[in-house]
């Protein structure tokens, strides 16, 4: 099993989106690469932490290799968007790809320029080696499975595609 860690926007949709996709074993959320040790939710969102809202992601490599799984993520955000997802406004919502593994960086590094060489444009997601990652509250854990009508701004057209698709064959279109 491998791990990377995606900050997408609210960590609830892009949580539930990535746990949808086959070759995904374990999500967690949690906030990553700031400056505050073992922040809350609250002072995340209403302090200065430095922190991006972030889902560590377990995969298989063998059923989801990483250039993968980092293209359907790509689908689900505006990679050109600074601070904001969606609605949610804040630095807490910037995109981001953070590693743990030091070979994931180049692979991590050339997704990225496809995809800037798709839009034609500079890219605002971080790509940075992982600092520190710390899971947020327990009620947040699995939030849209918990309250299948609360906020998502992932649409969820997305998120019951991503379940019904063979992702590795998916990503190579």
């Amino acid at each position: 099993m491998r791990t990377i860690y995606l900050a997408g926007g609210c960590y609830w949709g892009v949580e539930k989106y990535i746990a949808s996709l086959r070759g995904v074993t374990e999500t967690e959320v949690g906030f990553a690469n700031g400056n505050t040790e073992h922040p809350t939710y609250e002072q995340v969102k209403h302090e200065n932490t430095g922190h991006a809202e972030t889902v560590r992601v377990v995969y298989d490599e063998q059923a989801l290799p990483l250039p993968a799984l980092l293209k359907l993520f790509f689908r689900i955000i505006d990679p050109l968007s600074v601070d904001r997802q969606g609605h949610d406004v804040g630095h807490q919502y910037r995109t981001g790809i953070y590693w743990s593994d030091p070979a994931d960086e180049a692979v991590v590094r050339e997704a990225l320029a496809g995809l800037e060489k798709q839009t034609g444009q500079p890219l605002a997601v971080e790509a940075l080696p992982l600092r520190h990652f710390y899971p947020a509250e327990e009620y947040h854990q699995k939030y849209l499975d918990k309250n299948p009508g609360g906020y998502c701004h992932v649409p969820w057209e997305m998120i019951r595609w991503a379940q019904s698709i063979d992702p590795a064959a998916e990503a190579d279109k």
